[in-house]
């Protein structure tokens, strides 16, 4: 399993495409997860929309584009909140309480809450695809870092949230939720339920009962989870560009990585201005001045010095980057014309990723 991370804005969905569907026509079976709510997975693959199951890519939409898919590439886009009520559904002890659980108002409004936060379901759906052994390999795009890091703390989050304190007196006999089936405040409720038409008491009560079943299932799951990520088949990839605030982004959680015992891949640094004269721009625009004429030879001279700064601003961060993450041999993504938005853009940032001879392709 790869997860890509890193700050917004870096090309994480564009380099998770491309890593896929390189792994992918290398022969391997790879699924690629989003959690952007964005259509850039969709758009780039050429697929006019993408749901909660994997969803075999076309072999087809890779022809003239110097990709022989050998394997095969799915892709699907998470849908947090149906994810966690799948979750519900599997982790239930009968039907009778999957169903009390998924119409019960109270969960649906908690769920969407929680499933918001899109960390634990994204990895517990990565979990269910590991478990089916359907794929070779997983590639998941996830929210920008600093939201990344609670795929690390998810699992004992929800753990403790289960075997917490405040968990176990609601659900005791004599705890707050008797308290709330006290006479004094069901009289409250009653008042409320004959003027809005809700039964928030049997709500509260359905939903807390149902809960204590699941608590168990909850537990394993998270156990199951955190297994998955420090499993050395598992491997986080840091992708930047190098800016300045994504250059932070991606030192701080390194760091964090290295706190968690997790298995680090390597360092992608996207959309580098390469230098694009060898010595002197100076001297390089001149050569062009009897066909350009003086005027247009000094902006070029000019455009050629500012890329220069530019390059030598991006070189420095990725010594930086090279230092602080102790990676030695980055892969660099250079600033490519235009937008990566369908299959020929992926083509090229795949050649880059793969080492493929750019010129020759």
């Amino acid at each position: 399993m790869v997860i890509c991370a890193g700050s917004g804005g870096v090309g994480k969905t564009t380099t998770s495409a491309a890593l896929a569907m390189g792994l992918a026509a290398a022969g391997q079976r790879v699924a690629v997860v989003t959690i952007d709510p964005a259509r850039r997975l969709a758009d780039s693959l050429g697929l006019e929309d993408l749901g909660n199951e994997p969803r075999k890519v076309d072999p087809k939409r890779f022809k003239g584009h110097g990709i022989e898919m050998k394997g095969e590439l799915w892709a699907m886009m998470l849908d947090a909140k149906r994810t966690f009520d799948e979750l519900i559904a599997r982790l239930a002890p009968d039907e009778k309480t999957r169903d009390e659980v998924l119409a019960n108002r109270i969960y649906q409004e908690l769920s969407g809450a929680v499933a918001g936060s899109q960390e634990f379901t994204a990895i517990a759906k990565l979990y269910d695809l590991d478990r089916s052994g359907d794929y070779d390999v997983l590639v998941l795009d996830t929210p920008p870092s600093r939201n990344a890091l609670d795929f690390l703390d998810a699992p004992d989050r929800l753990t403790g949230f289960f075997e917490g304190r405040a968990l176990r007196v609601f659900l005791a006999p004599t705890g707050i939720a008797a308290k709330v089936m006290g006479r004094g405040t069901s009289v409250v409720f009653s008042v409320l339920r004959r003027v809005t038409g809700v039964d928030l008491l049997q709500d509260l009560s359905v939903f807390f009962r149902a809960l204590g079943g699941l608590v168990d299932g909850f537990r394993e799951r998270a156990s199951g989870v955190k297994k998955l990520l420090a499993d050395p088949a598992t491997t986080f990839l840091i992708i930047t560009s190098p800016e300045r605030d994504p250059v932070e982004e991606a030192i701080f959680f390194r760091g964090k990585l290295r706190e968690a015992g997790m298995p680090f891949g390597g360092l992608i640094v996207n959309r580098v201005q390469l230098d694009l004269v060898e010595g002197d721009p100076d001297a390089a625009a001149a050569e062009l001045e009897g066909e350009l004429g003086p005027e247009l030879t000094e902006k070029v001279a000019e455009t050629l010095r500012e890329l220069r700064v530019l390059a030598d601003r991006d070189h420095a961060s990725i010594e930086r980057l090279i230092d602080e993450l102790d990676e030695p041999d980055p892969v660099v993504v250079p600033l490519l014309e235009g937008d990566v938005h369908d299959v020929d853009g992926l083509a090229r940032v795949h050649d880059h990723l793969f080492e493929v001879d750019v010129d020759a392709a």
